[in-house]
C-alpha cells in the first residue's frame, strides 16, 4: 500500500524532483553571478591600481645572470680599488692625494654600500639612472683615478652596473629611484659679457667664496673646514685649474648647480635659484676657468 498524504493537494513526484532540480539550478545560477561580480570588482580594482602605479616592472637588477656576468667584469676591472665588498677598500688604497694651502686630502675609491652618488641626472637624494652610470663606467672621471672603459662591450658595462647595485640596499627602495631633470638647451646668452656680470652677483649672493674663494680658486674661509659623508677632508673645486670632473660643458656645470653632488657639502640650486640665475652662474663659472670658447 502506499503511503497517503494529507488532506488536499498533493504534489506528484516527477514535479518534486522537477522543482528541486529548478531550485538547485537558480541557486547555482546566483552563486555564479556573485562569483563573476567579485571576479569584476577585483579586477576593475586591480586595473585602477595599476592605473595609478604603473605595472610593476621586473628590473635588471634580478636578472641573476646578468648580475654574474657583472660580478666577474667587476673582478677584473673593478675589484683592485673599490675592494670586494664594495667598500672602497681594495688593494689600492688611497688614488689620489692633493695639497693645498697645507691642507693634505686623502681621495679614497667611491664606496658603493652607501649607495650616494656624486654625478647624477637625478634630484639631490636620489639614485642616479642607468644612462648615468653607464656615462661614468664608459667615459670615466677626468682628474680621478676613474678611467674610461671603452674597450668593455655594452653588454660588459651593463653587467658591471647591475652587479655594483647589489652593494647597496638603496637600489631596493623605490622611492630612491628618481627621474632625470629635464635641462633644456643652453640659452644663447650664455657665456655673453651681461650673463658674465649677473653670474659674478649670483656667485657673490649664494656665498660661493666661502669655499671658492674670490677667484674661484678654492681658497675660500671655509675650504679647510670641508667634509665629505665620510667624514674625510675634502677640497673645493679651484675653477682655475682645468677641467670639472662632472663635465666643463655650460649643460655639465648648469646639471651640477641643479642635483648637488651628493656626498660632498656642494648643494643643489635647485630650489634656491631660478633657472636664469642658474645660467648666468654658469656663465661666470666659465669665465672663472678661462674657457677660450666663451672668451676669459
Amino acid at each position: 500500500m502506499g503511503r497517503e498524504h494529507g488532506a488536499g493537494h498533493h504534489t506528484p513526484l516527477d514535479s518534486t524532483f522537477s522543482l528541486d532540480i529548478n531550485r538547485g539550478t537558480t541557486l547555482f545560477q546566483q552563486k555564479g553571478k556573485v562569483r563573476f561580480v567579485k571576479q569584476t570588482l577585483i579586477l576593475i580594482v586591480a586595473l585602477v591600481v595599476v592605473g595609478l602605479l604603473g605595472w610593476p616592472e621586473a628590473t635588471p637588477a634580478q636578472d641573476s645572470k646578468l648580475v654574474q656576468e657583472g660580478e666577474a667584469v667587476y673582478a677584473s676591472r673593478c675589484v683592485i680599488c673599490h675592494g670586494d665588498q664594495g667598500d672602497g677598500k681594495g688593494l689600492t688604497g688611497i688614488i689620489h692625494r692633493a695639497q693645498k694651502n697645507g691642507l693634505v686630502i686623502n681621495i679614497y675609491p667611491r664606496d658603493f654600500t652607501a649607495g650616494v652618488f656624486k654625478f647624477r641626472s637625478t634630484p639631490s637624494g636620489y639614485l642616479p639612472t642607468d644612462e648615468d652610470l653607464m656615462r661614468i663606467v664608459t667615459q670615466g672621471v677626468a682628474r680621478s683615478g676613474m678611467p674610461s672603459h671603452t674597450d668593455l662591450s655594452a653588454e660588459e658595462r651593463r653587467s658591471v652596473i647591475e652587479y655594483i647595485k647589489t652593494f647597496s640596499k638603496r637600489w631596493q627602495e623605490e622611492d630612491r629611484h628618481g627621474q632625470p631633470i629635464k635641462l633644456g638647451q643652453t640659452p644663447d646668452f650664455v657665456g655673453s659679457p651681461a650673463s658674465r656680470v649677473r653670474g659674478r652677483k649670483v656667485y657673490e649672493a649664494m656665498q660661493c667664496a666661502r669655499c671658492h674663494g674670490e677667484t674661484g680658486r678654492g681658497d675660500g674661509s671655509a675650504a679647510e673646514t670641508l667634509e665629505d659623508n665620510w667624514g674625510e677632508k675634502i677640497l673645493p673645486f679651484d675653477f682655475t685649474s682645468g677641467a670639472l670632473k662632472g663635465g666643463s660643458s655650460p649643460d655639465n656645470i648648469y646639471r651640477t648647480f641643479v642635483t648637488g653632488l651628493d656626498g660632498t657639502p656642494m648643494p643643489s640650486y635647485e630650489d634656491a635659484l631660478n633657472e636664469q640665475d642658474r645660467w648666468d652662474l654658469v656663465s661666470f663659472c666659465i669665465q672663472l676657468m678661462k674657457a677660450s670658447e666663451y672668451g676669459s
